[in-house]
């Protein structure tokens, strides 16, 4: 890799780094904000679902207007947007206001996570593009790791703190951009006007097509999965009484065991085991990984059952975008993208489902999230079956080869 790209490259790692290790530090706060402002389950599920909505709505669209007016000026508004949104979080003291400035934060902020992705691919040649996506993922997977341990203790004091050291963390990544980082298109303006459609369309024809099953799962995966995540905070508050700083350790939990696994051993077990039977073996595991939280009664227990549950997810993502991207007979961007617009509905739905259903019973998020990964692992077998008997039970096709 040319050493200037490298080191552009490394600037806005670091930048990514500040960025996530800010956002982290929020996470583990926002169930206890929302449990001040006297709010329950359903209030927390509409603010984290609103912030998937925002993204999938407005992510396209900025990449769109990056393309027209460069990178560097829409990195700069979506960091411009999380500071001052961290800001008035700070000082939020009502309820309305939260969901205000969740909303104002997620359409001005997704403009900065799709753009660092598309400075990369400007400034690296083919042969380099996926190391330098792989060193930006690895920086913010950092970012994800280090922040809710700190977040968590600076919030065990006041809980405004966090969100005032994350503005801070913020413009000292918005003065790197500035100052450090180059622009990385040329002929700016020159860029065909792109056509910024709502991401929803062509979902319901997608369903219908080769690979419509496995659309179907990554809305599924993601959708259980969410019933976790939304409501960990409330579900571990409520029943143990646990505070910021051990939803934080929690979170640093599920950040480790995330970047570890997806670096790995995803690959490995995806070569010896092949796509379907990793996604099998892992909606099973998350299944399984959700009565385990239930069962769970000592900090240690939690810590284990909690990382058993993430690892399950850190390999379903990619095993089925893997399986999309080569049973898909449309081009290959266009159906990873399908796939991910598939996992943002999921996220969508989820949060709200989970914090719905935790009003009646706290436990019921995680019964659900159970049911939903166990019927995704009786689809899978479905489709795999059905691969089989177009194949007369012999050789899978070429695009399924492998993956027994």
């Amino acid at each position: 890799m040319d050493p200037a790209v490298r080191g552009r490259i490394m600037v806005l790692s670091l930048v990514m780094v500040v960025v996530m290790m800010g956002f982290g530090m929020v996470i583990p706060i926002f169930p206890f904000y929302i449990e001040r402002l006297g709010a329950g389950g359903s209030e927390l599920g509409l603010l984290v679902a609103l912030a998937s909505l925002t993204e999938f709505i407005f992510a396209p669209a900025w990449g769109a207007v990056s393309d027209r007016a460069g990178r560097k000026p829409v990195l700069l508004v979506g960091l411009a947007g999380y500071l001052f949104s961290m800001i008035l979080f700070g000082f939020a003291d009502r309820l309305w206001m939260l969901y205000a400035i969740r909303g104002i934060s997620g359409v001005l902020s997704a403009a900065a996570l799709s753009t660092s992705m598309a400075y990369v691919g400007d400034v690296t040649s083919d042969e380099d593009r996926a190391s330098g996506m792989g060193i930006i993922g690895s920086a913010m997977g950092l970012g994800v790791i280090i922040g809710p341990g700190v977040g968590g203790v600076l919030g065990s004091g006041n809980l405004s703190t966090p969100f005032f050291a994350s503005a801070a963390m913020t413009l000292a990544a918005f003065a790197m951009v500035f100052f450090m980082l180059p622009e990385s298109l040329t002929g700016i303006g020159g860029v065909a006007e792109a056509e910024i459609r709502l991401p929803v369309e062509g979902l319901l024809e997608a369903l219908r097509g080769p690979v419509g099953m496995l659309f179907f799962l990554a809305f599924l995966l993601s959708f259980g999965l969410t019933n976790f995540e939304s409501i960990f905070g409330l579900y571990f508050s409520g029943k143990y009484g646990y505070g910021p700083q051990e939803v934080g350790a929690i979170l640093m939990v599920m950040g480790v065991v995330t970047t570890l696994g997806r670096g790995l051993l995803t690959g490995p077990l995806t070569r010896r085991w092949g796509e379907h039977s990793v996604i099998r073996g892992s909606l099973l595991m998350g299944s399984a990984g959700f009565l385990l939280l239930l069962r769970a009664d000592t900090y240690a227990l939690i810590l284990l059952a909690t990382g058993f549950f993430i690892f399950s997810k850190t390999l379903l993502r990619p095993s089925i975008l893997s399986l999309v991207s080569k049973n898909t007979e449309m081009g290959q961007g266009a159906a990873l993208g399908l796939s991910n617009s598939f996992m943002s509905l999921g996220r969508i739905v989820g949060p709200l489902w989970a914090g719905y259903v935790f009003d009646v019973n706290m436990d019921y998020p995680y019964l659900s999230g159970a049911g939903i990964l166990f019927l995704g692992f009786l689809l899978s077998l479905a489709w795999r079956l059905r691969i089989q008997e177009k194949t007369g039970g012999g050789e899978a096709p070429a695009s399924t080869r492998g993956n027994s």
